[in-house]
């Protein structure tokens, strides 16, 4: 019974984390345009709130009202592992998305992605 049990957990814990992204170099590589800064940062939280919170949660634990219905985790913006990523990378997530992330690609403009990207650091412990 202990065994099946944790069998179990094991998957289920398997299952919450979703698989590593494959971001292309010219991505990974990517400067963001947009220059850090309290405009770009009311511009962003504008953008987050609308599209991103109701999963990524308020202050970006994902931990919104929707993530419990989630297969995957939505990501923690303030540990290191979202912190350490290149701009670029989370730009390219945010445009193209995959599986459960929507693609923003024709919905939000570069701009205001990246944008979104500079607000997204401010959640850094």
């Amino acid at each position: 019974m202990v065994i099946a049990g944790v069998s179990f957990l094991c998957l289920y814990v398997n299952a919450q984390q979703p698989k590593p992204w494959d971001v292309p170099a010219e991505y990974k590589n990517m400067k963001n345009p947009v220059a850090k800064g309290e405009e770009s940062n009311k511009a962003g939280l504008a953008t987050y709130t609308k599209f991103c919170a109701s999963c990524h949660g308020k202050t970006g634990l994902g931990d919104g009202v929707k993530a419990r219905m989630l297969k995957d985790f939505p990501g923690d913006f303030s540990g290191d592992y979202f912190q350490n990523q290149t701009d670029g990378e989370h730009f390219y997530k945010t445009k193209f998305g995959r599986n459960e992330m929507p693609k923003f690609e024709g919905k939000l403009s570069d701009e205001n992605i990246w944008n979104l990207v500079n607000f997204m650091r401010t959640f850094k412990k």
